[in-house]
């Protein structure tokens, strides 16, 4: 069978496969939250000819049905067919995205340390040649040398040996030997090539991004960004996770993101002259299932009780094993990860942000795909993640997407007319609402009278922007010319629930060292969400606490700027392994208070309203 794409390719189509796995298979990707699953609503083609069999209408209006609108992920073919894909159904990967910079980093490194210490040192070998009388092997001649800048105990990997013979007579003897801060010799490199590079990358749940660094130097040379093509199979980690294991696709999504790396990789090489050999070191950061889909180990274990991942603390693995398309033999440092939840890229954050190092009391949060928070200061932390889900990146919400270029980001609304502003990412028409328009609505839906505590819409407002469908009520955005924005009373218990669990993680975290949030000193937001949080309005619906807005940090993707600081310092990958030891994990779905604070936290903005004083005070005067 085939099917035909509007405007598009004609694809082979295997019997008994859906039309979203058929695309898939062909390299046509759809949205997909769920990763196919038929409950996210997304994945939305249009029958245009041929036979087809539906299981599932989920989400769909009997208008679309009518019009032969189908979940991809739930029809399949019974014949050839022709369809149409909308814009918004199709999922584009290779976006760019906004990275955090490193030069305030580099010059944290020089006042902590003189030199620079990346995980692959070079130093300069003058090897007499062999000759009759002077017999000794390759090997033992590098040794005798090493012996004299009083390096007794390198190792030599057979990779290494495998190449020595000829690297040293191509370079007459004298040249440069790359070896690991362990004493393993990693290669042999012409005396020209004073300078050696490394990779930086952050693996997220939504973004890759890797950063070319200058190791002689620290100077960043490039950074690539682009969307992690595992999306395709689902937008979080637990789909993820389900993939790889039932559906037996642990290798299709190691390959997908390595893939994204090697693709960014790549283009930096070339833009800036590199050869893959003169790329001796990596360092990785991101969450725990992120880093074991990269080493393609299985993730089973992290979603089933008691929630154990294969490891925390990862060996030096080379990037031969990693895929990496840079010297086989580099060493690839994982920052040490947690626990099944909380994993390098939170390591990684409290690294970049130094809150381990001051006796204030801070509290750190990562709002992306997950929520992960940690509490605490120079003496102790304690750390937890919140199943908050992904709906700040537009997951389960019917017009939600991520932070760009069309996405809603700012949303005021008039409280007498109910007349909409709407902030969009790069000036064009809507084409949906990102995490911050949603918090941003959510307020002002509040404090117009428009919802309750609840989230329920108040049914005698009189107002054409809020209409009843067939999921219920409704209140648009933006009309459109070919589709309207809006969201739904369903869209908004999907939020408060969001927003429940992040501010029950927060509390539940303190309660567990007898401490309350008001002891907060400083609040650290972590993660692209924040570029474009509003603060005081997330404070209005009770996601983050009642604090002034100066206790309140930006500090951007610190995933990256953790593994950046781990690439070019010894010191720094020492001070992240004691920050993963020091930090006291709390599985919060075994924990019995967080329920309570959860339910407690499904109101606007909380069922006690004293815990949120300032939006008290508003709220009293609207009334």
């Amino acid at each position: 069978m085939e099917i035909k794409i509007l405007n598009g390719r004609t694809l082979a189509a295997e019997p008994g496969k859906s039309v979203y796995q058929a695309l898939r298979d062909n390299g046509v990707y759809l949205v997909a939250s769920c990763g196919g699953k038929g409950v996210c609503g997304k994945c939305r083609v249009k029958i245009l000819e041929g036979k087809y069999r539906t299981e599932s209408a989920t989400k769909l209006k009997k208008k679309e049905i009518g019009d032969k609108v189908v979940l991809a992920c739930t029809t399949f073919p019974e014949e050839d067919i022709h369809i149409e894909i909308p814009e918004d159904s199709k999922l584009v990967i290779g976006d760019k995205i906004a990275v955090s910079k490193s030069k305030g980093f580099l010059d944290f490194l020089r006042s902590e340390e003189p030199t620079l210490t990346p995980p692959v040192r070079k130093i300069m070998l003058s090897l007499l040649p062999p000759s009759i009388e002077d017999n000794l092997s390759d090997v033992e001649r590098v040794k005798r040398s090493l012996s004299e800048h009083d390096i007794e105990e390198m190792r030599f990997s057979h990779g290494f040996v495998q190449s020595l013979a000829k690297a040293l007579r191509q370079h007459n003897w004298t040249a440069y030997l790359t070896y690991t801060e362990n004493f393993e010799a990693i290669s042999i490199v012409s005396p020209e090539r004073v300078k050696h590079y490394g990779l930086a990358v952050d693996i997220g749940t939504t973004t890759v991004v890797v950063y070319l660094v200058d190791c002689t130097d620290g100077t960043l040379l490039d950074t690539g960004v682009t969307y992690n093509s595992q999306m395709r199979h689902g937008d979080d980690v637990i789909t993820r996770i389900v993939h790889a294991t039932e559906g037996g696709a642990l290798q299709e999504l190691r390959n997908a993101v390595v893939d994204d790396i090697n693709g960014l990789l790549n283009a930096m090489m070339e833009r800036n002259h590199i050869s893959r050999d003169d790329i001796d070191s990596a360092v990785i950061s991101g969450n725990t299932t992120m880093v074991q889909l990269f080493w393609g180990l299985d993730p089973s274990s992290i979603r089933e009780e008691p929630y154990i991942p294969t490891v925390n603390s990862y060996p030096a693995w080379r990037a031969g094993t990693a895929k990496l398309l840079i010297n086989h033999q580099a060493p690839v440092y994982t920052i040490p990860c947690v626990g099944s939840y909380v994993g390098g890229d939170i390591t990684a954050g409290l690294l970049a942000s130094k809150m381990h190092r001051n006796p204030e009391i801070a509290l750190f949060m990562d709002i992306g795909t997950n929520g992960e928070i940690v509490v605490g200061n120079n003496e102790w932390l304690i750390t937890a993640a919140t199943s908050a889900g992904p709906c700040f990146e537009g997951s389960g919400i019917r017009h939600g997407m991520r932070a760009t270029e069309g996405a809603i980001e700012s949303v005021k609304i008039n409280p007498t007319t109910f007349d909409v502003e709407l902030g969009v990412i790069g000036n064009v028409e809507p084409a949906g609402i990102c995490g911050s328009g949603m918090i941003d609505a959510l307020s002002e839906f509040f404090f117009a009278g428009i919802i309750d505590q609840k989230g329920k819409f108040s049914r005698d407002l009189n107002s054409d922007r809020i209409r009843i469908e067939e999921e219920g009520p409704e209140f648009v955005l933006h009309h459109g010319e070919t589709k309207d924005i809006v969201l739904t009373e369903v869209d908004i218990e999907n939020l408060l629930r969001a927003k429940a669990a992040i501010y029950a993680g927060m509390s539940v975290l303190l309660k567990e060292v007898g401490l309350s949030l008001d002891i907060v000193e400083r609040i650290y937001i972590a993660g692209g969400f924040g570029n474009y949080l509003n603060v005081e309005k997330a404070i209005m619906i009770g996601m983050l606490p009642d604090m002034p807005k100066e206790k309140f940090s930006f500090i951007g993707n610190t995933s990256i700027a953790g593994a950046y600081l781990c690439l070019l310092s010894e010191k720094m990958r020492r001070e992240a392994e004691d920050i993963a030891k020091k930090m006291t994990y709390i599985e919060l779905s075994v924990s019995h208070g967080f329920m309570d604070e959860y339910m407690s936290a499904l109101f606007l903005p909380h069922t006690n309203i004293d815990l949120f004083p300032s939006v008290r005070e508003r709220y009293n005067k609207e009334e």
